[in-house]
């Protein structure tokens, strides 16, 4: 279990503030000796302010830890198609200690909703899939985590401010060199919390003056909920509901990049699997494996998800396990259309790229650009424009 765990802890790989923005410049020089680079942030931080005694004590031990770096390259876990993906990770198991969990912390999610406008079963999945509610919070040396990914030239802008985040939580005694772990990208705590999240959104939930993501519940699911509201939650209001889709609907209007007032999916014929649409809020239409399989209505707050993590299947599994936790049925998987193969997905990829499409790196994942290519390619061929690549599409390129 622990290994499984640690793979899809990959799901949260980049800090939240690379999710909707773009990678910010560095702060000093990335690259270059180790030596020197700790020096140059040694120096950084003493012109920000901190003493340079306690400068001194917080890097003395900093290392450059392999093991981030080929964490950080080696992320490929969402090749895995939904259906596969979230029948891995929502078990029998897991839902009975979500449920037991939200019922042993009732007093905390009331507090929860009540500040924030977070429904429990959002956090209490979140708190799930990242450490299997704190089992497995990570093993990495959080600073030498994020100093290695701020020496490294790839996103040093991303890491450098998170370093300097740590020195602040240092110089508060809630950060130890030598002693926090956590994810190798150098987040923190049963919910994963980067340092800078911890002193923008850290709250103390248990009352003894401190927060600590690690060991404290109360702490982590406040917390939680704090940075989700500054994320852009909308309170009290839904973020997926499972759907049936006609036959016949506009397939070209599905899909993340398309919003229509919830009333008017109503109007053509896409109903509620269970209890009812809310028909006052905007929605999309989701069909992560095409118009044959699964299919939800997705508001407003499930675009932040994607403000928490960038991983389309990550994100509507988690969305969905929330509304699970929360009474909705397992969803109709249907029968959706065969997928393509890792060396199909790249050959198709690279087509769409050749027609001007932009698809990121070619590499055998569907992801959001991919998906949109795809989806314009079948309205160009008159193909049901579901976003989903079979091998009809791959032969008609």
């Amino acid at each position: 279990m622990k290994t499984f765990l640690a793979a899809a802890a990959l799901a949260l790989s980049l800090p939240v503030s690379a999710s909707a923005q773009a990678i910010p410049a560095p702060l000093i020089q990335c690259g270059g000796s180790w030596s020197d680079f700790v020096g140059r942030m040694k120096e950084l931080a003493v012109s920000r302010g901190y003493d340079r005694g306690t400068v001194d004590q917080f890097f003395a031990s900093a290392r450059q830890d392999g093991a981030t770096l080929n964490a950080d390259r080696g992320q490929g876990f969402f090749q895995k198609t939904f259906i596969d993906f979230s029948r891995s990770l929502i078990s029998a198991n897991r839902m009975q200690n979500g449920q037991a969990n939200m019922q042993r912390y009732d007093a905390i999610f009331d507090q929860i909703e009540s500040r924030y406008g977070v429904s429990r079963g959002v956090l209490t999945a979140f708190w799930a899939f990242e450490t299997d509610f704190g089992g497995f919070q990570g093993d990495f040396n959080t600073l030498n985590s994020l100093m290695t990914l701020s020496h490294d030239c790839r996103r040093p802008g991303l890491f450098q401010p998170q370093v300097l985040a740590a020195l602040e939580l240092y110089t508060h005694g809630d950060f130890s060199p030598t002693g926090t772990t956590g994810a190798w990208a150098g987040e923190i705590g049963m919910v994963q919390m980067l340092p800078a999240d911890i002193i923008e959104a850290g709250v103390d939930g248990d009352g003894d003056g401190h927060v600590r993501l690690k060991t404290s519940a109360p702490d982590a699911l406040m917390s939680g909920g704090h940075m989700l509201s500054n994320l852009g939650w909308r309170p009290n209001e839904p973020w997926l509901q499972e759907v049936i889709v006609p036959d016949n609907l506009d397939w070209s209007k599905t899909g993340t990049d398309n919003s229509l007032p919830t009333s008017q999916w109503q109007q053509m014929g896409v109903q509620a699997r269970n209890g009812q649409l809310a028909t006052n809020l905007p929605g999309k239409i989701i069909l992560p494996q095409g118009r044959k399989g699964p299919a939800f209505i997705a508001y407003p707050n499930f675009d932040v998800y994607f403000e928490w993590n960038q991983s389309f299947t990550y994100v509507l599994t988690a969305a969905y396990f929330a509304t699970r936790l929360e009474g909705a049925p397992v969803y109709d998987a249907g029968n959706p259309e065969p997928g393509l193969s890792s060396g199909q997905m790249k050959a198709l990829q690279q087509k769409l790229q050749a027609r001007g499409h932009d698809v990121g790196k070619i590499d055998g994942i569907l992801g959001s650009g991919t998906r949109a290519a795809v989806q314009a390619e079948q309205v160009r061929l008159g193909l049901p424009a579901d976003a989903w690549p079979t091998a009809a599409l791959l032969n008609a390129l």
